[in-house]
């Protein structure tokens, strides 16, 4: 969800990244000789990649997942990656019309398999499996005022300080700061459903909030706000989640009645239909492309907290773990 990107020149246009020659990023011949192999294997099977049209959703986590997919894709089985930047529910709509092949981390949506589904929408896309990570979202304050005030990671004690979360743009009552309005969130009813004195104020990215948490954390100031792992900014600021309702199975079914927290959510690889019945070699790529919270918070590290572009930080990841890359290209 997640930052300093790098990314104005790309936004809202389309990027075709050409193949590059994987000696230039790695200096061991037996990267060079793995491409080469599984180049000469994608020969003999007659099968070809052709184009890959790859959303990148507003988050450095998912773009992590995604340029290391492509990068793969592209320098060891000769795709063409088009990396498009798009909000979640416009990624779906791409299935259908074939301008998205792969949404690489869904967080669930229920609403939008409905439609896009088989089963009751119109089969423009399917379920891909796994792809490694655990998504967890939650209500979370920095870790100065978890310390000072125990009592705050209880949601039955928020009332109690809601006059110090309280700013301008929340009109005396306290300020819940929300994320980006695209992400999957239901605070403004859990808000209400649980009678908070708070009012939700969005940060609008990934990048506002993290900056939001990390002055909070360095000068002692009152925030609480939506947030999750992955997440490479954790391991700067060890974000404290507060305890909200347990989470039960159909407690979030209806938007407008939600008073629980957010369950922990396998992500997935969402897909279109026409793709992933075609020959691509990209296609086992994608299904079988799985790794940890922990592989993804060091390339969106790299991205956010080092300043590399994700091209190369998806390629330097893939430089240390062509045994995890070889996995996936079976």
């Amino acid at each position: 969800m997640r930052i300093v990107r790098s990314r104005g020149a790309r936004m809202g246009a389309l990027a075709v990244v050409t193949a590059v020659v994987l000696s230039a990023c790695g200096s061991g011949g037996s990267i060079d000789a793995e491409t080469k192999a599984n180049e000469e294997q994608a020969a003999e099977s007659g099968g070809e990649c052709g184009e890959l049209n790859m959303a990148v959703n507003p988050w450095v986590g998912y773009e992590a997942s995604a340029y290391v997919v492509g990068t793969v894709a592209q320098e060891q089985l000769g795709c063409t990656v088009n990396y498009k930047e798009l909000k979640e529910d416009v990624s779906w709509q791409g299935f259908g019309t074939g301008e998205v092949d792969v949404v690489i981390e869904d967080w669930g949506h229920p609403d939008l398999e409905k439609k896009f589904f088989a089963e009751e929408g119109d089969g423009t896309a399917e379920d891909f499996g796994p792809q490694g990570n655990v998504g967890i979202i939650g209500w979370f304050v920095p870790p100065w005022l978890a310390e000072e005030h125990p009592d705050i990671l209880e949601w039955s004690n928020l009332n109690k300080y809601a006059k110090e979360f309280a700013t301008s743009e929340s009109g005396g009552q306290g300020q819940f700061l929300g994320a980006d309005p695209s992400y999957v969130q239901f605070d403004e009813a859990i808000v209400s459903n649980l009678d908070l004195d708070f009012k939700v104020v969005f940060s609008g990215s990934e990048a506002a909030s993290i900056e939001a948490f990390r002055k909070a954390e360095e000068n002692k100031e009152w925030v609480i706000g939506y947030w999750y792992e992955p997440q490479y900014f954790n391991a700067e600021v060890a974000m404290q989640r507060v305890a909200l309702p347990a989470y039960e199975d159909g407690c979030q079914d209806d938007p407008q009645t939600v008073a629980c927290d957010y369950p922990e959510t396998e992500l997935k690889k969402i897909v279109g239909t026409d793709w992933a019945a075609s020959d691509s070699t990209a296609v086992s790529l994608v299904q079988n492309f799985e790794w940890t919270n922990e592989d993804q918070n060091v390339v969106a590290g790299y991205i956010a907290a080092d300043g590399m572009s994700p091209e190369d930080a998806a390629a330097k990841w893939v430089e240390e773990n062509q045994d995890k890359v070889d996995a996936w290209l079976q």
